[in-house]
């Protein structure tokens, strides 16, 4: 990964880190955000799955609140990892997924 493609390392919003900086619960919510940072989007949101599952009850919402990631992905993870999915293997998205390519226009036509 390049330099100037690596991913800002998000700073948690919640109320623990708020109130409590130095907290243990605030530097794992610092080194599971460091660690989301030098994932892809499909490990990134497997990754945030399966502490969903060992949360248990109400992880989703404290999940994306230190992590800034949505509801529904964190959901998507969660299931991801429930299941084997053979679909996916060796791909980030689903073919087509993306922005269209551009085609680059010459000045003289």
């Amino acid at each position: 990964m390049k330099r100037s493609q690596e991913t800002k390392v998000h700073q948690c919003v919640c109320e623990i880190c708020q109130q409590h900086p130095y907290s243990a619960a605030a530097k794992e919510h610092r080194a599971i955000n460091r660690l989301l940072a030098g994932l892809d989007e499909k490990h990134r949101r497997r990754f945030v799955g399966l502490l969903a599952l060992q949360w248990g009850r109400g992880s989703v919402q404290l999940l994306s609140e230190i992590t800034e990631i949505s509801r529904p992905t964190i959901r998507r993870g969660r299931a991801e990892v429930q299941r084997l999915d053979r679909q996916t293997r060796g791909r980030v998205r689903r073919a087509g997924g993306g922005r269209q390519a551009v085609e680059k226009k010459s000045l003289g036509s």
